[in-house]
């Protein structure tokens, strides 16, 4: 009896640690997914494949050729953030390594330490070492992003081991500003820029996660939000999931309010002052406009820029408000006061108006 009670209690508690693990299964995978969700948009809806990527198109055909034929040289993506170069990586990884390809690439982005101890140590171990299981041509793939942030030195140190340790690894080099890439290097790698997208890309691609997410999207909002985000996706997906997560309904004012920068209709009432108005009185409204509105002087400037655009003025008059326009822009980068570049920007726009009456 004793026996048989003590295997029934076996089996019941058998039974019940089965059924903790199917429960801690099922956990595991709701966390997963609720994980996902809880992705930043950026990530969650980055490009994996080539063909996923909605630009550059006659990169991304070109970048193939070289896998298709295992023929992949050293590569340098440069240009604007938000255009694609770290996706087309790593979706090119995908291609050749299948999904296990985090084993055979080393990543190093911004937040690592790209001094030449680290050339000297991590890099040159990893590219020292030969990938016998991979089906192209057993090389492992080296990223460095932000590769523009590296020292001279360590440079000057990766040159060497770029040209030592080709037979084992392919080096990917990205950057924002190819100039602070030294020739050295630059002379080693196949070159690609990456040029901003375009405005009916970002709208393609934005349009697929409005879909997804269900987002309350207005058409002036979905303009403004593709004005502002400059060609650069990353800028447009993170706008876009902040004025997700803080509006119901997502206009051209929440868009504006939920970046900081100045509504187009306060930016063309301020140069309607500043052209119409004597110099104290303009003085006096924008700088309360400024206040009231929480503006910056440089995003104001940014403003003006585009509402000058579209004005019909003279040449000259063009030409002199636009150079009064970088120069301040310029001092104010370089920690200008902003009160006096105020009155300088009001100055300018003044001097433009004679010149365009003298023309007149």
């Amino acid at each position: 009896m004793t026996t048989e009670a003590d295997a029934m209690m076996e089996d019941a508690s058998a039974a019940v640690e089965t059924g903790k693990g199917k429960g801690k299964a099922k956990a595991s995978d709701q966390t997963q997914d609720e994980q996902t969700d809880l992705l930043p948009w950026v990530e969650k809806y980055r490009p994996a494949t080539l063909d996923d990527l909605v630009s550059h198109k006659d990169i991304t055909a070109t970048i193939e050729k070289f896998i298709e034929k295992n023929r992949l040289p050293h590569l340098l993506f440069y240009g604007p953030p938000g255009t694609g170069k770290t996706s087309t990586i790593l979706a090119m990884a995908r291609k050749i390594y299948g999904p296990n390809y985090r084993n055979n690439v080393l990543e190093l982005n911004a937040s690592d330490d790209r001094g030449i101890d680290v050339v000297r140590e991590q890099i040159k171990s990893f590219a020292s070492t030969k990938n016998v299981f991979s089906n192209q041509g057993g090389f492992k793939l080296i990223v460095l992003d932000e590769a523009d942030a590296m020292t001279t030195a360590a440079q000057g140190a990766l040159r060497r081991v770029i040209e030592q340790y080709t037979r084992n690894v392919r080096f990917t080099i990205i950057c924002n500003y190819v100039n602070k890439i030294i020739p050295a290097i630059q002379s080693r790698c196949t070159r690609f820029r990456f040029n901003p997208l375009e405005l009916d890309q970002v709208e393609g691609r934005l349009q697929h996660v409005i879909d997804s997410e269900g987002c309350n999207l207005t058409q002036d909002g979905k303009e403004a939000l593709i004005k502002l985000s400059r060609g650069d996706m990353r800028r447009a997906l993170n706008v876009l999931q902040a004025c997700h997560a803080a509006y119901d309904r997502i206009d051209e004012t929440a868009v504006y309010n939920c970046t900081g920068n100045p509504h187009p209709a306060d930016v063309e009432k301020i140069v309607d002052t500043m052209m119409n108005a004597e110099f104290t009185t303009a003085h006096k409204h924008v700088s309360e406009l400024k206040v009231s509105k929480g503006m910056a002087l440089a995003d104001m400037v940014n403003g003006i820029y585009d509402i000058i655009s579209t004005y019909k003025l003279p040449p000259q008059t063009r030409i002199y408000l636009l150079d009064q326009l970088a120069q301040i822009e310029h001092r104010l980068s370089t920690g200008g006061s902003e009160k006096i570049q105020m009155s300088a920007l009001l100055g300018a726009v003044k001097i433009a108006m004679q010149l365009s009456q003298n023309k007149a």
